[in-house]
């Protein structure tokens, strides 16, 4: 199904669903202990209603946890971090990826300026096309997603089935939930002028008026527009961003239909991945700025709308709906820019891809909570059912054998053209239904959430020629979780334990040799057990979490000639992480925190690399800002960040290796009123000393570097007007 829309009505997201408030039980007989009232949301009387900022306002108080909905993160036995609209503004955040900055346990997996965002949680990788847009997935904006219209980015580690149904690409490290923006009770005329090194000028209008008698209905229309050139030396992009979201919040419904509409498009170059010979020691990192494909071009095109809405019956049942279409579109060098087999020397085989593709997507969910209490336990029952049906096409023209250097590289490397249309190769629907229940009891003190999931999966490839079915694929799959959650010392100190299935695809087989080619796989379950604490004090919290997760992998056995391929290999990855943030005085923020993993490769093909540590997994992560709001100038602040990664191997033969990084970044923001409107002026430099450095893999199962950002200066001016 195509959604065909014009750049001129849209938006983006949804806001419904989410936080359990626990009715207070009915009077009972003698020996009959009641309950009072618990809210699981944070300042709210439904589990909708968006968890307030904590102190500092970098980090939410609360975050949405699936169908379970928005939970107080002392509540959730998870580590999830729900970074604010206020952060983004003050960081001059452009996408996912400058969010996620700010989290030692999350890395970009691409190269800087390259047209698709990637990610690593927790040493697995997540795609650009895993992002949910307010629990729901398939509707976020696919490459980059636009945050002019995005109130929260949170971040939900660990495999997040269980909560929201499995993730296109399966979601193993986390999941990345973005929640859109909501009218607020005051008028809003908000406009934004900026500037992004090299000459990067764009600007930004954000309004918002409620109406009616009790403020019940609302819009909010967020706009963006950036063009000129980029740090990438010859290249130029444009990004064009409209958005329009309506709400309604009566006494017992809550509804809302948003529309978004996203292009960017570049032109004049596109970054590489670097792809190492096996023999050859990793050189120094070049610097991001050389262009080693400046004939690249392309864009990106996004369009959705989405509709959702909740009714409550009465206070202890409330059914919940949703409903979103999405097309993207592309065309050009979107990925497959590749310098393959770099030698000591600097050269390297050319590799380009000049792809056309399409993906229309169809999500949506329904569900019930009920929220009762019998002989003094507490449940928060949740039936949750999912649906994602995406139609996808592709057709590729590749150009290969053009010898270029990474120093030195060609001006005149010739590109091939993209194909003129995209035919279909796949049609894929991921439907589940989840049953879960959480349990409360001794005063709220000990909760525990017991749930299953059944997740089918079901494919159809077809050839991009003729057009015929090339294979099939039906699967279903139940994942449990078990999840604990115990205050022994009062609200202040949660202890918490899970044990979580994930769920990611199955592997084709596409060895030529093998004796199974093109069989597929039952979706792999992943495992999760974690152990961990979180301490609030007042103002300031702390979150620490020990954890290991397991995933299978394809594998081959038998004759190397003609083998055949299992799915008993095994990735496995232990770690600790310390998350942070809040305020050490009136005038002093910090977050970030560190993240200590050990990737390693337990099951391997002709166990040639067991016990191999694995590709793109660094033992350590550290992230730590601060803001000071300065004595001497009322409403100037001061801000920094230090963000360290250790050494990674490239290749599952530990050969290749990439050195150390760290990298600063500083900002001043300065708050003003003019003619008694309220005045923004912010700047921020990104890697301040512009260290030039591999920032990482591209994935865990290539032998590809990427490169970080060079020295990157934003500045802007925020208008209420």
């Amino acid at each position: 199904m195509a959604l065909r829309m014009t750049p001129v009505a849209l938006a983006v997201s949804t806001i419904v669903c989410p936080a359990l408030v626990l009715a207070q039980g009915a009077g009972g007989g003698e020996g009959e202990a009641t309950l009072s009232a618990v809210k699981v949301s944070v300042d709210a009387e439904r589990v909708s209603d968006l968890p307030a900022p904590h102190a500092g306002r970098q980090v939410a108080r609360g975050a949405r946890l699936g169908a379970l909905g928005n939970q107080d993160v002392m509540e959730v036995p998870f580590n999830i971090t729900s970074y604010t609209a206020e952060l983004i503004a003050d960081q001059q955040a452009r996408n996912v990826a400058d969010v996620m900055a700010n989290d030692p346990s999350v890395r970009f997996t691409t190269s800087n300026g390259h047209a698709y965002e990637n990610y690593r949680i927790r040493g697995f990788d997540v795609s650009a096309s895993e992002l949910a847009l307010n629990g729901m997935f398939g509707l976020a904006p696919t490459g980059h997603a636009p945050l002019e219209a995005v109130e929260r980015v949170e971040v939900l580690k660990g495999p997040g089935a269980l909560f929201s149904g499995m993730a296109p690409g399966g979601g193993v490290g986390g999941v990345i939930n973005l929640v859109p923006k909501r009218a607020g009770d005051e008028a809003l005329n908000r406009v934004s002028v900026g500037y992004q090194s090299k000459s990067q000028f764009g600007t930004t209008l954000d309004v918002g008026r409620r109406f009616g008698e009790g403020k019940e209905a609302g819009l909010r229309i967020n706009g963006a527009f950036n063009d000129g050139d980029t740090d990438l030396d010859g290249q130029s992009k444009k990004r064009e961003f409209v958005s329009a979201a309506a709400d309604y919040r009566g006494k017992a419904l809550k509804a809302s239909v948003d529309a978004y509409y996203s292009k960017e498009s570049f032109s004049g170059g596109t970054p590489a991945m670097y792809w190492f010979q096996a023999t050859t020691p990793v050189p120094d990192a070049r610097s991001p700025r050389t262009n080693l494909f400046p004939g690249a071009s392309g864009t990106l095109e996004s369009k959705a709308v989405v509709a959702r809405a909740e009714y409550e019956f009465n206070r202890f049942l409330t059914a919940f709906a949703g409903l979103g279409v999405m097309d993207f579109e592309s065309v050009g060098f979107i990925n497959g820019t590749h310098a393959r087999n770099i030698a000591a020397n600097g050269n390297f085989t050319a590799t380009t891809n000049g792809t056309r593709a399409y993906t229309d997507s169809v999500s949506s969910e329904l569900g019930l909570r009920s929220q009762f209490a019998t002989a003094g336990v507490g449940h928060e029952l949740v039936l949750h059912l999912t649906n994602l049906e995406q139609e996808s096409g592709s057709a590729t023209n590749s150009a290969a054998g053009v010898t270029s250097n990474i120093d030195s590289p060609l001006t005149t490397l010739v590109m091939p053209r993209a194909p003129t249309r995209a035919p279909k190769t796949s049609d894929t629907t991921l439907s589940s239904l989840a049953l879960v229940d959480t349990v409360s009891f001794l005063d709220d003190r000990v909760r525990l959430t017991l749930g299953l999931r059944n997740q089918n999966v079901k494919t159809l490839n077809y050839s991009a020629t003729s057009g015929a079915v090339t294979a099939r694929y039906d699967k279903s799959v139940v994942t449990p979780a078990l999840a604990l959650v115990v205050k022994p010392w009062g609200p202040s100190i949660s202890l918490y334990a899970n044990y979580v299935q994930g769920l990611s695809r199955g592997d084709t087989v596409s060895d030529t040799l093998a004796t199974n080619r093109n069989f597929v796989f039952a979706p792999y379950k992943t495992e999760q057990k974690e152990l961990g604490g979180k301490w609030s004090a007042g103002g300031f919290s702390n979150t620490v979490s020990l954890f290991e997760i397991t995933k299978p992998t394809m594998v081959a056995i038998g004759s190397s000639a003609n083998p055949t391929y299992t799915d008993e290999g095994e990735k496995r990855v232990r770690g600790v992480e310390w998350n942070t943030f809040g305020e050490l005085t009136r005038s002093v923020r910090l977050l970030g925190g560190l993240a200590y993993t050990k990737g390693e490769q337990t099951r391997t093909a002709y166990d040639r690399y067991n016990g191999n540590e694995a590709i793109g997994a660094p033992r350590w992560q550290g992230n730590l800002g601060s803001e000071w709001d300065t004595p001497w100038l009322s409403g100037l602040t001061l801000s920094g960040r230090v963000t360290t990664t250790s050494s990674q191997y490239l290749d599952a033969a530990n050969q290749q290796q990439i050195p150390s990084w760290t990298t600063v970044d500083v900002g001043a923001r300065y708050v003003t009123r003019m003619e008694q409107r309220r005045v923004v002026l912010r700047l921020n430099i990104n890697n301040l000393f512009d260290k030039h450095y591999w920032s990482g893999s591209f994935s865990d199962s290539f032998s590809m570097a990427t490169l970080g950002a060079p020295r990157t200066v934003s500045a802007s001016a925020t208008f209420d007007l």
